[in-house]
Order: C-alpha cells, then sequence, then structure tokens
C-alpha cells in the first residue's frame, strides 16, 4: 500500500528540480485552470512561481489567492507531493531571479541562453509566492519493496 512521506521526505521531494502542475480555481462556471509551470522551493520556506502578468494564470491566481501545485515522479517507484495556500506576496522579476529559476531546469549554458533569449518576451515576468498550508504525498516505494 502507498504511504505518506514524512514532513522532511516531502519538503526534499518538492525541493527537487520537477515539472511542477499548478491548479487555480477557474471562472464561476469553469473548470480550474490547470498548467505545468517551473517553481522554486526550499525546505521549510515558501514556494515560487514565474510567470507573465495579464494572463489568465495570474489573473486567476490574484482573484483566488491562492493555487495549488502538484508534482510527481513516475520513473521506477511512483510518488507525488501536492501542495496548497495562500498568496503571501509577488513582485516583478530581476533577470538574476529568472535565471536562477530557469537554471533548476536547464543544463549551465542553456540557462543563460535562454534567459537573455526571453527578456523580450518574459523579462516581465513576476514571482508569485505561495505559503504551503495543505500537504497531500503518496509514495509507492514500500510496497515495489515488498514485491522485488
Amino acid at each position: 500500500m502507498a504511504r505518506k512521506m514524512t514532513r522532511e521526505e516531502r519538503e526534499a521531494f518538492l525541493a527537487e528540480p520537477r515539472v511542477g502542475v499548478l491548479s487555480v480555481a477557474g471562472e464561476p462556471g469553469r473548470a480550474p485552470l490547470t498548467t505545468p509551470i517551473w517553481y522554486r522551493y526550499e525546505p521549510g520556506g515558501d514556494i515560487l512561481v514565474m510567470t507573465s502578468p495579464g494572463l489568465r494564470k495570474t489573473r486567476l491566481i490574484e482573484a483566488a489567492g491562492r493555487f495549488a501545485l502538484c508534482v510527481q515522479e513516475q520513473n521506477g517507484v511512483y510518488k507525488y507531493v501536492s501542495v496548497e495556500g495562500p498568496v503571501v506576496k509577488t513582485w516583478p522579476m530581476t533577470k538574476a531571479e529568472r535565471h536562477a529559476v530557469a537554471a533548476r531546469y536547464l543544463p549551465p549554458g542553456v540557462s543563460d541562453a535562454y534567459t537573455d533569449a526571453t527578456d523580450g518576451t518574459h523579462g516581465s515576468n513576476i514571482a508569485i509566492v505561495m505559503r504551503p498550508e495543505r500537504w497531500n504525498t503518496s509514495d509507492f516505494s514500500d510496497l515495489a519493496e515488498q514485491l522485488a
């Protein structure tokens, strides 16, 4: 049977560079918006996502004042962490901040080129920071070990 991760396990898992799936309440009568997103997290801290101002995603997060993020591992043993919480701050990102997020996902050199190449389209990106409030986790490692 799948087990819940400990606090330390879930925070370490979330801190790894995974593409997250962000969900936020949709407009009345519409489904929630769910979209992949790069994020940054350090154990015990808040979750930062970057996005462009004016997008539907950004407007919905502003209206709801909160969002959820889910990350998973499907190579090998299946695990996931989902977390939900309120937005605690936002700000216009600097180029260095955008590069720090890109560097989690892209190799050295490529992250520099990406940051430079997207100055025109993503230079106005904003950071949206969520304070984790509710967690849900699942880890099938124990089951896989029993079957091995």
